[in-house]
């Protein structure tokens, strides 16, 4: 394992301990004056180690000395960690306190013990050490910068973004123009410019290619940058002089410059001070560093071109080109081993080529290729034939923020090509306490915010993407996977069971189990962290007492495990999709539970105990039923306590059941207590009878930081929401499933609206005029909402909205789209309007229309829109995705 790696996960141990130290002492108010005299002094030995930690990284001492020395660090930070939950366990536990402190105490003395020898012998290396290198800051590798000084270098499957790079760099425009090329390590980014540069160039009065890298300062560039110019430098020029002469020299003058591997915000803003505004000049930037670039898009003449992974197709013809380069054809016997390989790769150019060229060097007999297929991992490490990949690619995660390092790390405990819901991964980082809070903002928030950035820097990539531009899920490149999994391993962040459980320990920290059936029964007491993703039984002991994460969801249970209610330490607990039918009142004990996924369970009603976790942030019961003869009673919700207000922390709750019997009944009283969860940011209501409407509405005023709320009434009965005259500022999402006998004038006031779903709302009046204002709205759905024969968009209106899904309009007649209106639809869906005979009308003017999806319709309004005869036709010719669904069958007519 590269050394900086591990030095990094030591350091980011260490940081995150100072922080849940400083916690620690400022929440235990009842911490013994010894207990709490030895914490004060672990956090001064911690400080002092992490200066260690941070001199030496700077050095880059990577020497087998310096690897022991940051396995002891980290070793010891584990050790406080435990000691911290042992208090904590203790505090929870009254008939063993006495016992519990004592033995504290002496672990801290031990552990003081410990750190004290690990920084004497850190202070007695530092005195003896004579050299250091800088070759960890290095990303100059071979395989980087080799398309800088080879002739024809592979670009298969750079052909359309070079031309339409060569096409930016050449268009007459009087400004200067930026782009910057950004993906993740190994893309190809450096390929694709250099190949664009050397068409470019020599239509440029001054041209001149640049490498940043991480290990060069802005007065190391500027220098490079005016000595390519062919400027003389004065002797101890600082970096405001250089700007100015390259500013004078460039001053009228036509001029293309490459930036390559852009690292710091610093350095470009440097160069970008100094470049005169030269007409038709162009700067090309290339970084993995996507935050960066987003940073410094400020006006309209910066742009950024996102680098995608190839294609299969065009995958597949590098490697067979790279594999088999005397005819670029994969011989017989040989396709599946190939494939395999490919999708290991997933379309990263870097892998791609390496690994085809690693394997052109070997016997192509089936045998030799599927020997090597099993040992890539092994050859992927730092002494094998393929470690410049890894080389490569780590150093994104070595630039990482110690607090993002974590939860990028995270990402080893699930299996490939198994992605995790946003959601998820934010609240199981909360749970872990990876999030920092940040004044002002919700732990969600934050998370989130680490969420983007590691998008943004190219680690994390989105794998399908909500109506809003969020990712839904997310996952790692398989390459990315392979470097983080031996680290995580050997930096007992995670163990990873895909067979036996042999290889754990006493001190293993994480679990994640990817086998059919599991049994733990070893001792494991420092296990905080536990998953399950196989689909055969998971049976846990009770020895997992300092317990934190407990996902094993999708597992064949049918019954509540009644040992989880020991863990009592436990802040997140998911048993979503198996089929549990209750919880006991016993899981009122764990009180730091913030998290309680019971989704797509068989749970109708959650116990008055529950009450008793007031630090409870999520708590998410309910189902979605596919056999309900009435696609209305779908969703499952449960039965909540009468005083669910009392958990003032909820972030998000739902589906609550608000159905009851009479005015002042258990269910009415609990829908007016709603109003004390002010901090819900999503809350979800079933069986809503009509008259607590009001109520509700009253409640949700007082929710003025809720972002979506999701409401369906009782047995189709109307909704009554008419008296929510002050709605919450910040709804953003709006579900309304239940006749409305008036459309609520309240939404449009929505500001913040970016969808709005309307089913079986039943409206005579037509509600596009309510929603036409709203500035941000994005999704716009009626289903079965409107009950009249035509709707009408004006010019000018709905200005962000993406997608448009009209469904069971069964009235519905005709659709007019004015010139002006809907001008960034992208997706329009329409279903069962039976008498809709013809398309909207203005649909020909709505140029960035991507698909029309029709369902069910009557067959004159397919017939006309055929490629070999349709009368309207020439209308929908500009849309790439044209499909007709009769009764599940596809009739593609793009």
């Amino acid at each position: 394992m590269d050394p900086e790696i591990g030095g990094g996960i030591a350091g980011s141990a260490v940081s995150f301990l100072l922080l849940k130290l400083e916690v620690f002492a400022s929440r235990e108010w009842n911490l013994q004056e010894n207990i709490k005299k030895a914490v004060q002094n672990l956090g001064r030995e911690l400080q002092s180690i992490e200066a260690l930690l941070r001199d030496a990284a700077s050095k880059k001492e990577h020497d087998h000395q310096f690897r022991v020395w940051i396995q002891n660090v980290r070793d010891q930070a584990y050790a406080i960690e435990d000691v911290l939950d042992l208090f904590r366990l203790d505090q929870e536990s009254v008939w063993r306190r006495l016992k519990m402190r004592h033995s504290i105490n002496n672990l801290i003395q031990d552990i003081d013990r410990s750190l004290q020898s690990i920084q004497r012998t850190k202070e007695r290396y530092n005195s003896i050490a004579s050299t250091s290198t800088n070759a960890g800051n290095n990303t100059d590798l071979p395989v980087r910068v080799a398309p800088r000084f080879i002739g024809n270098v592979d670009t298969v499957g750079l052909e359309e973004p070079t031309n339409k790079l060569v096409s930016w760099a050449l268009e007459p425009k009087q400004r200067l123009e930026v782009m910057f090329v950004v993906g993740m390590a190994g893309l190809g980014k450096t390929t694709l410019v250099h190949s664009v540069y050397e068409r470019v160039k020599q239509h440029f009065g001054c041209n001149v290619w640049i490498t940043a890298s991480k290990s060069k300062t802005k007065l190391n560039i500027l220098t490079l940058l005016v000595e390519k110019l062919g400027c003389t430098i004065t002797q101890g020029a600082d970096v405001v002089a250089l700007m100015h002469k390259l500013r004078k020299f460039l001053l009228n003058k036509r001029y293309v410059i490459v930036l390559d591997d852009l690292w710091v915000k610093d350095v470009w803003e440097s160069i970008r001070l100094a470049l005169p505004d030269g007409k038709n000049s162009r700067i090309i930037v290339t970084t993995r560093r996507g935050d960066i670039a987003n940073s410094c898009r400020d006006d309209d003449s910066i742009d950024i071109y996102k680098l995608q992974p190839l294609s299969p197709e065009r995958a597949e013809q590098l490697f067979y080109k790279k594999a088999f380069s005397r005819n670029g054809r994969c011989p017989s016997g040989l396709e599946e081993v190939s494939k395999s390989i490919l999708q290991k790769c997933d379309g990263l150019p870097l892998g791609i080529i390496e690994i085809g060229r690693f394997l052109s060097r070997q016997t192509p007999t089936k045998n030799e290729w599927k020997i090597l297929h099993d040992s890539l991992e092994s050859e992927l490490r730092s002494s094998g034939e393929l470690s410049d990949i890894m080389k490569v690619l780590s150093a994104s995660y070595n630039d990482l923020p110690y607090h993002l390092k974590y939860c990028f790390l995270y990402m080893s405990i699930f299996p490939e090509n198994n992605p995790v819901k946003r959601r998820r991964l934010i609240r199981l980082w909360i749970a872990e306490g990876f999030v920092i809070e940040k004044r002002g903002k919700t732990l969600e928030e934050v998370g989130e915010e680490y969420l983007n950035e590691l998008i943004d820097r190219s680690l994390i990539k989105a794998n399908e993407m909500d109506f809003d531009g969020r990712p839904t899920s997310v996952g790692v490149h398989s390459l990315m996977l392979k470097m983080i999994l031996p680290v995580s391993h050997e930096e007992n962040f995670c163990t990873v069971c895909t067979g036996a459980a042999r290889n754990l320990t006493e001190n293993t920290r994480r679990l994640s189990i990817q086998k059919e059936d599991f049994d733990v029964s070893q001792d494991l007491p420092c296990v905080r962290t536990f998953f399950s993703f196989g689909i055969g039984k998971v049976r846990i002991g009770s020895n997992f007492k300092l317990l934190k994460v407990l996902d094993i969801q999708g597992t064949p249970l049918e019954e509540f495990p009644s040992v989880i209610t020991d863990l009592l330490l436990l802040r997140y607990l998911s048993l979503r999709n198996t089929n549990i039918r209750s919880i006991p009142s016993s899981l009122g004990d764990l009180h730091h539970l913030e998290t309680l996924d019971l989704k797509q369970t068989l749970v109708t009603k959650v116990p008055k105990a529950v009450l008793q976790l007031e630090k409870l942030r999520h708590l998410l019961v309910y189902r979605y039923n596919m056999e309900s003869v009435l696609p209305f009673d779908i969703v499952q919700g449960f039965k909540a306590p009468k005083r669910i207000s009392a958990l003032k922390n909820l972030q998000k709750l739902s589906f609550v059941k608000a159905s009851g019997q009479h005015r002042m009944s258990r269910q009415h009283r609990m829908i007016q207590g709603l109003e004390n969860l002010t901090q819900l940011r999503k809350l979800g209501i079933v069986e809503l009878a009509k008259e607590d409407g009001t109520s509700l509405c009253h409640a949700i005023m007082k929710m003025r930081n809720l972002h979506s709320l999701n409401v369906t009434s009782l047995n189709m009965v109307p909704l009554e929401l008419d008296a929510m005259t002050n709605p919450p500022p910040l709804l953003q999402r709006l579900y309304l499933k239940g006749p409305l006998e008036r459309f609520p004038q309240w939404v449009s006031s929505l500001h913040d609206l970016v969808r709005i779903r309307l089913k079986w709302s039943s409206l005579a009046e037509d509600p596009i005029a309510a929603l036409q204002n709203l500035p941000y709205l994005v999704e716009l759905q009626l289903l079965d909402a409107y009950t009249g024969t035509q709707l009408d968009f004006n010019s000018g209106k709905f200005q962000k909205l993406k997608i448009l899904d009209l469904q069971q309009l069964e009235q519905l007649k005709s659709i007019i789209m004015e010139e002006g209106t809907l001008p960034c639809l992208q997706k329009l869906i329409i279903s069962h309007c039976s008498k809709l005979v013809r398309v909207p009308r203005g649909i020909d003017k709505l140029i960035h229309l991507q698909m029309l999806l029709l369902h069910d319709m009557p067959e004159p309004f397919v017939t006309r829109l055929r490629k070999n005869g349709g009368r309207l036709r020439h209308l929908v010719h500009h849309i790439p995705c044209i499909h007709s669904y009769k009764q599940g069958q596809l009739e593609d007519l793009s």
